[in-house]
């Protein structure tokens, strides 16, 4: 039996954070940063989608916002945030993972996508979001390689 081939990961950037009536769910929206720039449009729910819209426009908040507070974490125990990837779709359920690496080694963390894409932006330096580029072919359901 041939073991799955290896998934190829396209490099997104963070276009919108939206509302679009009827709809009462923010959506947000990612584009390849290369041809054939293919958008993903994610449904997220409305905290997410707030705090998405703090960290894309690089809004202050008084005090630290769950995703502040992990950025912070990370980089209080030396370690970096390498990439956020979306790594499958179930039932329209988006997965993600955060990669990690610090002295002791890469961590990799399973995440919701929004909340890895928010500590992403919320990073000194954004981490790289990158998207299993199955996932921008269609809607159908995509199996974490």
């Amino acid at each position: 039996m041939t073991p799955p081939a290896p998934a190829t990961f396209r490099v997104v950037e963070v276009r919108a954070v939206t509302v679009e009536l009827p709809s009462q769910y923010p959506v947000v929206t990612l584009r390849e940063t290369d041809a054939p720039h293919r958008e993903l449009a994610i449904p997220v729910g409305m905290s997410e989608g707030v705090a998405l819209g703090h960290a894309l426009h690089k809004v202050a908040t008084p005090r630290p916002l769950t995703h502040e507070l992990l950025v912070t974490v990370i980089q209080r125990l030396a370690a970096d945030l390498v990439a956020v990837r979306l790594v499958g779709r179930r039932a329209g359920t988006y997965l993600g993972e955060l990669d990690l690496m610090s002295s002791a080694g890469r961590e990799v963390l399973e995440c919701r996508p929004s909340d890895g894409i928010i500590a992403a932006l919320r990073c000194r330096v954004p981490a790289p979001v990158l998207v299993d580029e199955r996932l921008l072919a269609g809607p159908d359901d995509v199996e974490p390689a």
